[in-house]
């Protein structure tokens, strides 16, 4: 496993050959380019890619949302498969799932968010509880996972259909998550929640719970940025 000197070594030598072709289309291509550029292999693993530091690559302005982490630890107080069938709706394959990213307002089913001081759950305007999460365990999941993140930021270009990045700036973000800063999110609509479940029959296939934010507020999280000479 690569130091943190020998990454920003390298993103030194990145950031020098401008911009590059991505290697994967799609919303995924700019972190996958600058993995792969860097030697590290794609994983779905818990820890961050560089031992004790996370690596996240973002398009340069990019308004859309990213992925800080998954987390489903003994969440679902209703059983996965009785929720998908009583509060599901149909996908792009027409399976009956629950891909729903949550906030505090009631969707279409009728889910929402409900926060409290030291809980947040998904629930339904009909009373139901669906699923919980202690405060306590998602700071512990954030920091284990994204308590530490170098972000590189990629300026787009377009060029024949493809994209291309320069990976030209990057910062070192730390200083752990708290619970009233999660609560404040939450409550502020800065974290949000995705559902990502569906019908296989006799169980319900579940994705993992994703704990996302809009990229733009993705440094509000951290106490600590440094600025990083590439």
């Amino acid at each position: 496993m690569m130091t943190l000197e020998q990454v920003l070594g390298q993103l030194s030598e990145i950031q020098k050959r401008g911009y590059v072709p991505t290697l994967r289309a799609g919303s995924t291509g700019v972190g996958f380019t600058l993995e792969t550029l860097l030697g590290i292999k794609e994983n779905n693993i818990r820890s961050p890619d560089l031992g004790q530091i996370e690596l996240k690559a973002q398009r340069a302005n990019h308004k859309g949302m990213t992925t800080l982490f998954t987390f489903n630890k003994n969440a679902w107080k209703m059983p996965p498969l009785e929720a998908v069938r009583k509060y599901g709706s149909k996908d792009k394959k027409s399976r009956l799932g629950l891909y729903y990213t949550m906030g505090l307002n009631p969707n279409n089913a009728g889910l929402f968010l409900s926060v409290q001081k030291e809980s947040i759950a998904v629930r339904s305007v009909d009373g139901s509880l669906i699923a919980q999460w202690n405060l306590a365990d998602i700071v512990r999941r954030f920091n284990e996972k994204v308590g530490c993140v170098l972000l590189v930021k990629a300026q787009v270009e377009e060029r024949e259909g493809k994209e291309h990045f320069h990976f030209h700036k990057a910062r070192l973000l730390s200083g752990g998550v708290t619970q009233s800063i999660l609560r404040s999110s939450l409550e502020n609509n800065l974290l949000y929640l995705d559902l990502r479940l569906h019908d296989k029959g006799l169980s319900a296939r579940n994705h993992g719970t994703g704990f996302r934010i809009y990229e733009k507020d993705f440094e509000s999280f951290y106490q600590v940025c440094e600025e990083i000479e590439l």
